[in-house]
């Protein structure tokens, strides 16, 4: 039931046991030729935590108006697996755990007599396993995922392919991926707009409402390629077309109308979605590197979208490095928005979320980068160590902030 603006909760990084490091050593020693060991070996064990707070007075829970003050505690844990086949192809294996604890002040407002109900805090659990098969000859690859996800409202399982292709000079890279995620969740309704209550049904918190659930599936694919351009210069582009079907309204959400009269939120049940990106990186010597991105958004809802973002990754030394960032976006909101208390009691689509109106924002912060060769603080297995720092403003008032914290023993 949470709603969280920015998508940069996640990173990737990690932690490898002593365990695997003996393993490694012992067949080190025992590689005096080609041979590779076909018994699964540790490789990394990936481990991320970041805190993430907002505050606005916008929320679409009360109709566009009223608090946004949300806090989300995310950690994520990945353990990566490898075993060369028969063929000697190359097997990853990622497993990967993510649990996320929030709370929502507006969400709270879904009942707004009660002291603090369900909604007004919630932990999701996301597990998912990734399998790769790799040709180290021509980098090559292919592999599948399957995940699921679960929280009080709402879960989620979803299924995966990834392809790579590498030309034979390796300067070219085509990446493909496809995902499906079908997901089931309650519809929820504000509390003076339910008619579901059951006296039978126990519902933990949320007492005896009865809710009835809808599905949601959402499908993408994403096509990149790679170009290195020359020494100093590479470029990406990438396309990510997707697809959703289902119940894309969230019902809690409340709008008013002219006449003074109140529904819950109601979109249309399908939506394209067409991301187009652009990146170059240009490495200046080997202190800089500037990372430049351009990214065009457009829906049938009628949303556009520009976002521009530039990193300047500096390093100090070969295992110091500091890399400040900004990102500007700029939005064309959808047909169906309107601010609390405008909405047309004509119109058979309406929503008062402001994720949807026409706005822009501005993201700024760095990420301090420490992967001394004899290990952080000494410790040579501790590979790296990154602290991460965002402050996100919005033209309709919200602000929010997010602190990363990634390890990495190897």
């Amino acid at each position: 039931m949470r709603k969280i603006y920015l998508g940069v909760l996640m990173l990737y990084m990690g932690i490898l046991s002593s365990h695997a490091q003996m393993q490694t050593e012992k067949q080190a020693v025992k590689d005096t030729s080609n041979y590779q060991s076909r018994k699964l070996s540790l490789d990394e064990v990936n481990f991320v935590s970041g805190y993430y707070h907002q505050n606005g007075n916008n929320s679409a829970v009360t109709g566009g108006i009223g608090t946004e003050k949300l806090t989300d505690f995310a950690n994520t844990l990945d353990v990566q697996f490898s075993k060369y086949g028969k063929s000697g192809r190359k097997n990853t294996y990622l497993f990967e755990l993510g649990v996320d604890h929030y709370t929502s002040a507006s969400s709270d407002k879904i009942d707004p007599s009660t002291i603090s109900s369900a909604s007004m805090q919630d932990t999701r659990v996301y597990p998912s396993l990734n399998w790769t098969s790799l040709n180290e000859k021509t980098g090559n690859a292919f592999g599948f995922t399957g995940s699921y996800s679960h929280e009080f409202d709402y879960q989620s399982f979803g299924a995966g392919f990834n392809l790579t292709r590498l030309s034979k000079d390796k300067n070219t890279q085509f990446d493909f991926k496809a995902q499906a995620f079908l997901d089931t969740w309650k519809v929820i309704l504000p509390i003076e707009l339910r008619t579901g209550y059951n006296p039978n049904v126990q519902q933990g918190r949320e007492q005896k409402w009865d809710y009835p659930s809808a599905p949601r599936n959402s499908f993408s694919t994403s096509f990149s390629l790679s170009q290195v351009l020359s020494t100093r210069l590479q470029a990406l582009i990438v396309v990510e077309p997707s697809y959703q079907k289902g119940l894309l309204a969230t019902r809690y959400q409340r709008d008013y109308f002219t006449d003074g009269s109140e529904r819950a939120e109601n979109l249309p049940g399908g939506r394209y979605k067409l991301p187009i990106g652009l990146r170059l990186n240009y490495f200046l010597d080997d202190h800089f590197v500037i990372r430049t991105f351009y990214r065009y958004y457009m829906d049938n809802w009628g949303i556009r979208a520009h976002t521009a973002e530039i990193e300047v990754p500096i390093k100090f030394s070969s295992f110091v490095s500091l890399s400040p960032y900004y990102r500007y976006n700029y939005q064309t909101g959808t047909r169906y928005f309107a601010p609390y208390g405008q909405h047309n009691p004509t119109d058979s689509y309406y929503t008062s979320d402001y994720d949807l109106s026409t706005l822009h924002s501005n993201f700024v912060g760095a990420n301090l980068r420490l992967s001394p060769p004899k290990g952080v603080f000494g410790w040579q297995r501790f590979n790296s160590l990154e602290l991460r720092y965002g402050h996100y403003m919005r033209s309709t008032g919200l602000n929010s902030n997010i602190v990363t914290l990634a390890m990495k023993f190897k």
